[in-house]
């Protein structure tokens, strides 16, 4: 049971690293200094699609899901959670470096845009 939670718990993590590496960004906007966080969060994520990596938490939640009697999975934790949902079937290795593009390409208009309002803050006088 303890290892069927901590694989659990290593999902919802996961799951919720990977919204932050997508949405972190508008956060930011929200409040500046998330960017500090999602930065180097958004690096590693372009990097584990554009390489076709697999990320860490992948195979600790499969080895914890096997230790709790569980079957684990092949491949990524998105490939096994979010594949169907958001990818189309047959999806290519250029299509994956072009989602990571993508992915950089919003966040440098988010950033854009967190730079801009930082710079008018601080010409005002305050520091947001």
């Amino acid at each position: 049971m303890t290892y069927r939670i901590l694989a659990d718990l290593v999902l919802v993590a996961h799951g919720l690293f990977v919204a932050f590496v997508m949405f972190g960004g508008l956060l930011a906007l929200w409040r500046p200094r998330i960017a500090y966080w999602h930065l180097p969060a958004l690096a590693w994520g372009a990097m584990v699609i554009g390489m076709g990596w697999i990320c860490p938490l992948t195979p600790l939640e499969v080895s914890l899901r096997q230790q709790a009697g569980q079957q684990g999975y092949a491949g990524g934790f998105i490939e096994h959670y979010v594949l169907g949902l958001i990818y189309p079937e047959g999806i290519t290795r250029t299509t994956q470096i072009v989602l990571a593009a993508l992915l950089i390409v919003g966040n440098i208009v988010v950033y854009t845009l967190w730079a801009r309002r930082r710079q008018r803050n601080f010409s005002q006088g305050s520091d947001a």
